[in-house]
């Protein structure tokens, strides 16, 4: 592992001890008992329906990624679909290191260049990022739900649910000047930091990817197919956050409605920054301190809660991404370590104005 990635590393398990030892020091008692027996008298029907509306999740990104081709090659979702497993597989067994896999995955497959599909990841993610922001945004400004909350709760969710629509729009903004100027918004920021060339130089080489990854989208059609398909994604997710909750007998969890559940997706989304090979760690410590602190969760069964939401959102591919690895005759750890240096090379290439591959 080099100094990067070590230093990255460590401050992740740094931040992530400091919230296990507060969030323990806050819990005087935990009754394991109560724990346990909240998982023996689990609905694990529910809990596989919940599973199912992950992998369809997964599927429709092997749709959408084959929109993101079209314009250049006739891609099948089908065979697009082995990537979309396994990459996530390695995202969860080997955290961080593991995200670039899919774009590799899909280069090799599909005879087109890595820093192509790692443009393409690029742009998904924003997609992903505003889908998101959209659905949560919708919740918290026009559920009646949310009135149940106390007034200050009530006034703090929606003046977030007005910030997420801003910082949609803004993110739009910032794509549309991508798409028309990236070139020379990337030479901006190089002499706006040239004081400090190699965060200039980085910084703009992000923006050439991602660029040209927004130039995959050709036409109106195919943007308004992308959106849809992105929010349906996020749709189902949030699903299988609201059958996981469902699945629990005691009423304090399986009375949440649906937009708990969106609730819950965003904490675990934005837990997910920090986060640990195979342990995880962020997603669940989001999800844990929103339903104990939010939703007035007894501390047993939001540790309880919140663990299975990240077992069934995050982990449950890994059986189907190992088989579909041992199919295709890939290993995750090579992979891993290749994309990584594939994702240097890219980004070494993207600070030499149009050097990036086009899709």
């Amino acid at each position: 592992m080099d100094r990067k990635r070590l230093i990255v590393t460590l401050v992740v398990v740094l931040i992530l001890g400091t919230l296990v030892a507060l969030q323990v020091h806050s819990w005087r008692k935990f009754d394991w008992g109560i724990f346990g027996e909240s998982l023996q008298q689990l609905n694990w029907w529910k809990i596989l329906g919940a599973v199912a509306l992950v992998y369809l999740a997964d599927a429709l990104r092997a749709v959408r990624w084959a929109i993101f081709l079209k314009p250049v090659k006739n891609v099948s979702f089908w065979s697009l679909l082995p990537a979309q497993f396994i990459g996530f597989t390695g995202l969860a067994l080997l955290g961080r290191p593991g995200e670039i896999i899919r774009p590799l995955v899909i280069a090799r497959r599909t005879g087109l260049s890595f820093s192509s599909q790692f443009a393409v990841w690029t742009v998904e993610r924003i997609f992903d990022i505003s889908a998101v922001t959209i659905i949560v945004a919708a919740d918290l400004l026009c559920s009646g739900t949310l009135q149940t909350f106390t007034e200050k709760q009530y006034d703090i969710m929606r003046a977030l649910g007005a910030v997420l629509i801003f910082i949609v729009f803004s993110l739009l903004f910032f794509a549309f000047s991508a798409w028309r100027n990236g070139e020379q918004i990337a030479l901006w920021v190089e002499r706006k930091f040239s004081h400090k060339p190699n965060m200039a130089h980085r910084l703009a080489a992000k923006i050439r990817i991602f660029s040209t990854g927004l130039h995959t989208i050709h036409d109106v059609i195919s943007f308004i197919g992308i959106s849809i398909l992105s929010i349906a994604i996020w749709l189902l997710v949030a699903f299988a956050y609201y059958a996981v909750l469902q699945s629990y007998a005691d009423e304090t969890v399986y009375t949440m409605t649906f937009v708990y559940g969106i609730i819950l997706m965003a904490f675990s989304v934005a837990g997910g920054v920090l986060q640990l090979p195979v342990v995880g760690g962020g997603s669940q410590l989001s999800t844990i301190k929103a339903l104990y602190s939010l939703f007035n969760t007894p501390q047993e069964l939001a540790t309880s809660c919140g663990i299975m939401l990240w077992l069934v959102t995050f982990v449950s591919v890994t059986p189907l991404g190992l088989l579909l690895a041992r199919v295709e005759h890939v290993s995750l750890r090579k992979l891993g370590a290749e994309s990584y240096v594939e994702e240097e090379q890219v980004e070494e290439e993207a600070e030499k104005p149009g050097v990036v591959d086009s899709v």
